[in-house]
């Protein structure tokens, strides 16, 4: 049960191992409890991606106790924002609720890979949570 008083948000990939993980990871550091913050995935993998990990263990964020977990469409209605991070995460239809796409940089598509690779995807990812918490911020003031 969400805290109406707060803004909440869904970040949503495919796998909620990377991204999702990653965005609710930096959001809940930037955002305290101020934010009701959830993830999940359209096909959950069995854990979370050990870089995705390491790349925000570097800026202070702990992800590696999270579980991936399967979208509960419920709480996808529930909240003020679904958030789906890359190409290929698709949502059904959620009538009532907002849902924006975040094609967030690849950059295995330009040959870098590994612990990079992530480091780049978690800088365009923290660069856009703050730009949402700002709007969120603004939104919530009277």
């Amino acid at each position: 049960m969400n805290d109406s008083s707060k803004p909440s948000v869904l970040f949503v990939c495919v796998k909620n191992g990377g991204k999702s993980q990653m965005a609710a990871g930096l959001m809940r550091r930037l955002a305290g409890d101020t934010v009701n913050v959830h993830s999940a995935g359209t096909k959950p993998a069995g854990a979370v991606n050990d870089l995705s990990a390491q790349a925000l263990l570097e800026v202070g964020v702990d992800i590696t106790g999270e579980q991936p977990k399967l979208v509960d469409l419920e709480l996808a209605r529930d909240v003020d924002l679904v958030v789906t991070l890359g190409r290929e995460a698709q949502l059904d239809a959620l009538p009532g609720t907002r849902v924006e796409n975040w094609d967030t940089d690849e950059p295995s598509e330009r040959g870098i890979d590994g612990i990079e690779r992530m480091r780049l995807i978690r800088n365009d990812i923290d660069e856009r949570v703050r730009q949402l918490l700002h709007a969120l911020e603004a939104d919530a003031t009277p």
